[in-house]
């Protein structure tokens, strides 16, 4: 690879020690940057020209890594080195952090790069400004895992735990929740492997009774890992999916429900919709009434309208008996179809011709009206333009139809959308094309009448 990831791997010699050494501005040694900083002479022109150069050095690695010019980047990196020798205290002391975002990005991506070579560069750079340390062993730990080195990934945050610097200060402390947390993470893939192994052995069997305790220790140290961070203030979607999964294996139905129902309204946590999604399935799962699950959907259409869930929110809420209930159901399917991700949902378009004549003969024209008025003037050009109409009749015809029918009972039988479905001839959707036309004669808002 490039100089700099060799001079990363190089071990230290006996030379380098007798070196003179590059003092950081942590008070630690680097023999292995001697050969990328130059000596500067600080005061006047040539503290002013060191500014300027790496200044410039970033930029030219900034730039780099935005064109995935990654050699290049690798190159520039040598010479940014010493910015960790900048008379400016503020820049000596964010240049660590720095350098380990700028590396960790090249080495990441850089073709010829190893696993070697970043483990040794991230074990290193841990001991550049120590303020860095559980920052670093926490990515560091990530990318392990990316590479699927699990057993090191666990040695690495171990290590990161035990970690101490100074006072406790509240940042380190969330950082050590976290570590904890991730270690929790790979505590459950354990215990998850347990449970599997578990479901084919027979509960009679001596070697069931064996794996069930082992299952039961994995499951208390995890628990102990996440528990603490999920307390805090944060989205910690994979760490509270695993602690539930855990509870509710066991049977803990209401301890379960309490994190979930936390997790969700509790007014500290960020407004975060897989909460809500979480909270809504595991409630689907107990089989909770139709109005609990409703209560909860209901929120999370106000986050995204759009999401997936709102199609069975529609459902439930038709079901309902409440009138309110059955005009948000209405509301629910023009929300969804607001959304250009949607517009070719079949389903939602099924729904809303469905709904749509449902809604009119129960004499709830006002309802209608009511969504229309606020996208009558940019929903016939969104879906039911002569171009939208030949494009869906060429890609799906059973859609075209679909669209056509709702096209034609909010802007009539003389919309672009309708007139063109309705005048294609398709000898096996001819009878459901004429089924429409009466249906659009029948049930059109344009003439409310006939």
């Amino acid at each position: 690879m490039s100089d700099f990831s060799e001079e990363l791997i190089r071990p230290m010699t006996e030379d380098d020690m007798g070196e003179t050494r590059v003092l950081s501005g942590t008070g630690m040694h680097f023999p292995w940057l001697q050969k990328h900083i130059e000596s500067v002479v600080t005061g006047g022109k040539k503290e002013k020209d060191f500014a300027q150069t790496t200044s410039a050095c970033l930029s030219f690695i900034q730039e780099a890594l935005l064109k995935h010019q990654w050699q290049q980047a690798a190159e520039y990196m040598l010479s940014y080195f010493q910015i960790l020798e900048d008379s400016d205290s503020y820049k000596r002391q964010a240049a660590p952090e720095i350098i380990w975002k700028l590396g960790s990005e090249i080495l990441y991506y850089h073709p010829k790069s190893s696993v070697e070579t970043f483990n040794t560069f991230a074990d290193r750079m841990k001991n550049i400004g120590v303020m860095n340390y559980l920052k670093i062993s926490l990515q560091h730990a990530l990318y392990l895992l990316h590479h699927g080195m699990l057993d090191d990934a666990n040695r690495n945050l171990s290590q990161a735990e035990t970690w101490r610097y100074g006072e406790k200060s509240s940042s380190q402390e969330v950082l050590i929740n976290l570590i904890q947390a991730y270690k929790g993470l790979l505590q459950y893939y354990t215990w998850s492997k347990k449970k599997m192994e578990l479901s084919k052995l027979d509960e009679d069997d001596y070697a069931y009774s064996t794996a069930s305790q082992n299952m039961l220790n994995h499951s208390w140290k995890t628990s102990i890992n996440l528990c603490a961070l999920i307390q805090i203030p944060g989205v910690w979607d994979p760490f509270v999916k695993s602690y539930v999964d855990m509870l509710e294996f066991y049977g803990d139905q209401d301890g379960a429900r309490e994190v979930l129902t936390s997790y969700a309204y509790d007014e500290k946590f960020p407004l975060n919709p897989n909460a809500h999604i979480y909270l809504y399935n595991f409630l689907k799962r107990e089989k909770a009434p139709r109005e609990k699950l409703i209560s909860v959907l209901k929120i999370l259409y106000q986050i995204v309208p759009s999401h997936k869930l709102m199609l069975e929110f529609h459902r439930l809420l038709r079901k309902s008996e409440q009138e309110e209930h059955q005009k948000l159901g209405l509301e629910v399917l023009f929300g969804v179809l607001d959304f250009a991700g949607c517009t070719k949902n079949i389903t939602a378009w099924k729904y809303l011709a469905t709904y749509l004549r449902q809604t009119l003969m129960g004499n709830h024209l006002a309802w209608v009206q009511e969504e229309w008025h606020s996208r009558k003037n940019w929903w016939p050009c969104f879906h039911f333009s002569y171009f939208w109409a030949k494009s869906d009749w060429k890609e799906d015809k059973a859609l075209a139809c679909e669209k056509a029918l709702v096209a034609g009972i909010l802007l009539g039988k003389g919309g672009r959308y309708f007139r063109y479905i309705s005048k294609q001839d398709h000898q096996v959707l001819t009878k459901k094309i004429k089924r429409m036309k009466k249906l659009v004669k029948k049930c059109s808002i344009v003439n409310p009448g006939l």
